[in-house]
């Protein structure tokens, strides 16, 4: 599996990268205090995971904690093994705790796929990504809860911002002082389903509340970012108010 990683020198010895797949990307925030790692890809993904964080320069023992955008198994499958594998911490939206210890349920299943069948690049994906562990069901059971709003007390000191409506209580994360938005499946700039490039919705059949995932994109286009790290898709230095914007065009 191949992996590119844009990086970003915020000064201060502070450093965010944005690791990027052809399924899904991860995010590595590090600085003398060690790293905070922003999601973790398919469980399949674990061990390259571990590769791109040797790539940065760092080890996986050196990560303070994992922070979760939401709790479908692209995103929540590696970080479950790699915290129960290094002991690190793992935290989200509080909303989405509940998800994320597997007290809910809220991705797309068989049926659901199934109905996207009638689209040729659905099934190629589905192909692609049933040996990264897409059926899996691996929550973290001691997941936990932060508040929005305020720096964390972690490598990279990320703000979580709610943007609840892909999941329940899916939540992006500002990086970089406020520069840069990790924007989980909020705001993406590719799919393998849609086959479109730039600023868009995740593809329909994967939100669990569409019209809340809108007001979210909706509170986006008051961000001042100008870094957008996608949970699919490309990272891209762009207004993420105008790409949010740009989002909610095409519905």
């Amino acid at each position: 599996m191949k992996l590119t990683i844009e990086s970003i020198d915020v000064g201060r010895g502070s450093e965010v990268h944005h690791v990027y797949t052809d399924h899904v990307n991860w995010t590595l925030l590090r600085d003398d205090d060690g790293i905070t790692l922003i999601d973790a890809g398919y469980p399949g993904h674990a061990d390259l995971v571990v590769d791109s964080i040797r790539m940065i320069g760092g080890t996986p023992e050196a990560v303070v904690a994992g922070l979760l955008t939401h709790a479908h198994v692209d995103h929540i499958g590696g970080l479950a093994k790699l915290a129960g594998r290094y002991g690190f911490p793992v935290y989200t939206d509080e909303i989405e705790v509940a998800h994320a210890r597997r007290k809910r349920l809220e991705q797309a299943g068989p049926l659901d796929i199934a109905r996207m069948a009638y689209r040729p690049r659905a099934i190629s994906w589905l192909v692609e990504v049933l040996p990264l562990g897409v059926l899996s069901r691996a929550g973290v059971d001691d997941a936990q809860g932060v508040a929005a709003g305020v720096p964390l007390d972690l490598p990279g000191r990320p703000v979580l911002v709610p943007s609840h409506g892909h999941t329940s209580g899916h939540a992006a994360f500002l990086v970089a002082d406020g520069r840069g938005l990790v924007s989980g499946d909020a705001l993406i700039t590719g799919h393998r389903v849609s086959g479109m490039t730039g600023p868009q919705r995740i593809p329909r059949g994967f939100d669990h509340d569409r019209a809340e995932a809108a007001q979210a994109l909706i509170g986006f286009t008051h961000l001042d970012s100008d870094l957008l790290l996608p949970g699919h898709g490309p990272f891209m230095r762009v207004s993420v108010a105008k790409a949010a914007e740009q989002a909610l065009s095409q519905e």
